[in-house]
């Protein structure tokens, strides 16, 4: 089915980055999708990079 996934699967595959580790300065690396962390991220030293979360393309109305 990946073939009909077209354009959309690659803002669906997480993406390797380095971020750097505000607590003692190392490089982390995390993954992200859309700019967003998909999982905790989790430094040497002991600092973790909680994962965010995703976007919803789903709005819920609300009952007035």
């Amino acid at each position: 089915m990946a073939v009909l996934d077209g354009c959309e699967a690659k803002f669906k595959t997480p993406v390797p980055e380095e971020r750097t580790c505000p607590q003692c300065g190392k490089e982390i690396e995390v993954f992200t999708v859309k700019g967003r962390v998909v999982e905790d991220a989790v430094c040497e030293c002991g600092y973790v990079i909680k994962a965010q979360e995703p976007d919803s393309p789903m709005v819920e109305k609300k009952e007035q």
